[in-house]
């Protein structure tokens, strides 16, 4: 593939030449050859008659994005828009969500595939769902990710994560049907809540790091708890990380509150999780004491971004479009710098991609934007914009997407299927 005429990272124009999935040569316009950084790279490849051409028109290039936090079995969108009907409390929302999902308009493979369908459309190649797993819905929402994923194969990498929604403690069978879920090809042990919804942390976590170690799979804890009790239940996931060998394999989501106790406590939360590499997950809430996003991308923390639920019965919230997450995060940070915002796109883009896989590169700091440089993968989102920042600004629909060297979305409508 030649695209022609982007601007990577909003940087110099480029045509950008792609082979075998990865990006092989950059070719500044206007110059006399290739950078150096391409020099390798077979000098008749624009030639070649079976090569596609892609018209970048300008546009910008960035990495496709990564939602490392999305709960695909849950999704409403789509469907007719419905008044919210949760309660406060997560025990409360999750019996509102069993009382209501089997009542959807369409069935719940449709849901979950059209929501991923829109995601790709969208620039979103790379997704870790959630599939929750409980004595109610049974592998009954698992199925239907599992087939999503088969569905959109060529389309995007998905990783699923089994998640005990109801806790894994308060309903009996529950660990049984976890770890059935494990056999049939679940990526990730989730667990949720290990102080405040199961109410016996230790044996909660002794659960999810068995069955994680037992299948040989990652670990992802929800981690909703405030203040000192978040951080109580943190410092325990920290003790089983280190104890098992895990490092590289935990990944803490939402953890909203683990900056509210104090600053000296932040501190060694941020510098803990560096040395072990817990990855975070944010879905840039309106929280008020989160750790510091540039304080955990300075420190060299692996952070991603997310959608969470999208528009389904826990919150109206939620379009399926990263690009629309990443203003979220920016704004919700407080961020008005350009190089602010582009962080916030950054941990959008390659942030998350470095969680679902440690080929990908981490953010190496404040100002590092990753992902389209010579022998990246060739997961990259082409949108309309002046800047990356009015790119995020903006929320431009002219966007062709392409996975693994191959044009998946254009103009929000998937193709090739």
């Amino acid at each position: 593939m030649l695209i022609q005429d982007v601007r990577p990272w909003g940087g110099p124009a480029a045509d950008v030449v792609i082979s075998d999935g990865r990006i092989t040569e950059l070719r500044l316009l206007g110059a006399a050859g290739a950078t150096d950084a391409t020099a390798a790279s077979a000098p008749s490849a624009a030639q070649s008659p079976e090569q596609e051409i892609v018209d970048g028109r300008g546009r910008l290039l960035l990495p496709a994005f990564s939602d490392v936090h999305v709960h695909l079995d849950s999704s409403r969108i789509g469907l007719p828009f419905r008044g919210h009907t949760g309660a406060p409390g997560v025990w409360a929302m999750m019996l509102n969500d069993r009382n209501n999902w089997r009542d959807a308009e369409i069935g719940l493979p449709e849901r979950v595939a059209g929501t991923l369908e829109q995601m790709i459309a969208r620039g979103t190649t790379r997704v870790r769902s959630y599939a929750q797993v409980d004595v109610d819905c049974k592998l009954e929402k698992l199925d239907a990710v599992l087939a999503a994923k088969q569905m959109f194969a060529r389309h995007a990498d998905v990783q699923i994560m089994i998640f005990p929604q109801a806790g894994i403690l308060r309903e009996a069978g529950t660990v049984e049907v976890l770890e059935e879920a494990l056999k049939q090809g679940a990526d990730v042990m989730g667990g949720i809540d290990p102080s405040q919804l199961d109410r016996d942390p230790a044996r909660h976590l002794d659960i999810v790091f068995a069955l994680a170690e037992k299948y040989q799979v990652e670990v992802d804890i929800h981690l909703h708890e405030p203040g000192e009790l978040g951080v109580f239940s943190t410092e325990l996931v920290l003790e089983r990380t280190r104890a098992l060998g895990m490092q590289g394999k935990v990944t803490l989501s939402h953890a909203y509150e683990l900056g509210a106790v104090s600053d000296a406590v932040s501190r060694r939360l941020i510098d803990e999780f560096a040395e072990l590499d817990i990855a975070m997950a944010t879905v840039a809430p309106a929280a008020r004491n989160p750790l510091s996003l540039l304080q955990l991308v300075e420190a060299g923390v692996r952070v991603g971004l997310g959608e969470d639920g999208q528009r389904d019965y826990w919150s109206p919230y939620g379009n399926c479009d990263m690009l629309d997450r990443t203003w979220q995060l920016a704004f919700t940070n407080g961020f008005r710098r350009d190089e602010h915002i582009e962080l916030a796109l950054a941990v959008a883009t390659m942030g998350g991609a470095s969680i679902m896989s440690h080929d990908s590169q981490r953010i190496a700091g404040l100002g590092d934007r990753p992902g389209v440089a010579v022998g990246d993968r060739a997961d990259l989102v082409l949108v309309d914009g002046e800047t990356p920042t009015s790119a995020v600004m903006d929320r431009g629909v002219d966007r062709t997407v392409i996975h693994d060297g191959r044009i998946v979305a254009d103009g929000l409508h998937v193709v090739g299927r």
